[in-house]
């Protein structure tokens, strides 16, 4: 195979063969139910199934799965849920303890669209070549359903479409794609060789939440500038005591990054309990719970140990370092953005998957083809 041609050449197919079923979880589940789903399965998303025909998908889209034997529609997706969108309807419903169960009792339907992703579903044709998977993925859908079997019939079948029938389905991520391309680093040196800086490659606007900033605040500051995350920078005389508001990362010292993947293992009741706490002391407290459960991170509460020490270094790179050394990194601490820092430790932009795609799948050179 060309160098570079690989991108081409490979269907989205040979990515997601080796995936089981479909995790997924019907409209009527509770709020409740599904983080209890999440948690089972280790997972940070998960498709909404309802009744065919009874409702328009997120973002306009119509994407059913049929049975095999008789191609009857049976379910449709609804759109995608996940572990944020939980957090921000736990953390942003008015009312206090008493309404905390019934925010957990709401149906999963009512809070799709709560972050940017799940304003939108999209299904990734198993004929398309990862090269034009990429496309949508450059744009922010961080993940896309992959029919097991097309039954739409249609002559120009676009590789991403948002109507879709099959009789199954599997789960492509961005995640699977960096993967696919740090295995094919060597092919593909003559872009994955090449540095942040000369690539291009960060982000430079980036917000930041300061340490002393409440979870519930950061959450809503994420929701209405449409972030996946942001980063964690230490306080300084220029940041407004208990002022609620997102500031201007570059420049300051970077002490972590708060996203959906650090809410990995959280329960709603840990949600809903810790959303109160400032973001450095809840990113502590996520990481002893990861680390070494609830109840040890619960525990802090009798003061026999800082659970902000407990808090794992943000996972950084330089403006030097290879775009290979970043998708290593960043799978290697399973996290979808990489932040770029200067040798002091101070934040100069960030590097998301989503970069990644983009820079690759336009870099200028006929070897890609």
């Amino acid at each position: 195979m060309a160098m570079g041609g690989v991108l081409k050449l490979t269907k989205v197919q040979e990515l997601v063969q080796h995936k089981g079923r479909l995790v997924e979880v019907p409209y009527t589940a509770t709020v409740g139910d599904t983080l209890n789903s999440l948690l089972a399965k280790n997972i940070l998303a998960v498709p909404v199934a309802a009744p065919p025909g009874q409702w328009v998908g997120a973002g306009g889209s119509m994407i059913m799965e049929a049975d095999k034997s008789t191609g009857r529609m049976r379910k449709q997706y609804i759109g995608m849920v996940s572990v944020l969108d939980i957090l921000i309807h736990v953390v942003e419903e008015e009312g206090g303890e008493e309404d905390f169960a019934g925010r957990l009792s709401s149906t999963v339907a009512s809070v799709i669209g709560h972050s940017l992703e799940g304003l939108s579903l999209w299904t990734v044709s198993p004929n398309a070549s990862v090269y034009e998977a990429m496309e949508p993925m450059s744009k922010g859908i961080h993940r896309a359903l992959v029919p097991v079997e097309s039954l739409m019939h249609q002559p120009h079948h676009a590789p991403v479409e948002i109507m879709e029938s099959s009789t199954g389905y599997h789960m492509l991520t961005q995640t699977d794609m960096v993967r696919f391309l740090l295995v094919h680093a060597k092919e593909l040196e003559f872009v994955t060789g090449l540095s942040v800086s000369t690539l291009g490659l960060m982000q430079t606007s980036v917000f930041a939440a300061p340490s002393n900033m409440k979870v519930m605040d950061v959450v809503k500051c994420m929701r209405n500038v449409s972030l996946a995350a942001v980063a964690i920078v230490e306080n300084s005389p220029d940041i407004i005591p208990d002022d609620p508001m997102l500031v201007i990362g570059r420049g300051r010292k970077l002490l972590g990054k708060f996203s959906a993947s650090d809410l990995r293992g959280c329960t709603a009741e840990v949600l809903q309990a810790w959303s109160s706490l400032s973001i450095m002391d809840f990113f502590g407290k996520a990481s002893v719970a990861q680390q070494f459960g609830v109840g040890a991170a619960a525990y802090h509460k009798e003061g026999s140990f800082d659970s902000r020490e407990m808090v794992s270094p943000p996972v950084t790179c330089y403006l030097t370092s290879s775009l290979q050394e970043v998708m290593s990194t960043a799978l290697q601490n399973h996290v979808h953005q990489v932040w770029v820092v200067d040798n002091q430790g101070l934040l100069l932009g960030v590097v998301t998957f989503s970069d990644i795609m983009k820079v690759v799948r336009n870099f200028p050179s006929k070897q890609l083809f």
